[in-house]
């Protein structure tokens, strides 16, 4: 994509106008929220601290409860401003 191509949103997240998402990464209206209005820079941010609740707290994706966890932390760190770490992590 060329940077005259580039699609630039208003990020919730970063409060700043970023390049945003190619697409919608989940379905349904989360999916089209989540393209409109965080940048790609964000959306990298989460799966960062997605991958470390997963492999903090052992979740089993399968499990409704693991997804349903996964998603409200997806809502307060992308939408909220919220940095909620896994309990007992710190980063060295």
């Amino acid at each position: 994509m060329s940077e005259a191509n580039i699609r630039l949103v208003q990020c919730t997240r970063l409060k700043e106008q970023k390049p945003g998402l190619k697409r919608p990464p989940v379905p349904g209206e989360l999916g089209k929220r989540i393209y409109n209005e965080i940048s790609q820079e964000a959306w990298n941010e989460w799966r960062k601290r997605q991958t470390m609740f997963i492999n903090e707290y052992r979740l089993n994706l399968t499990e409704f409860e693991a997804r349903q966890f996964l998603q409200d932390q997806m809502h307060a760190f992308l939408f909220e401003g919220q940095d909620a770490m896994p309990d007992g992590f710190s980063a060295k």
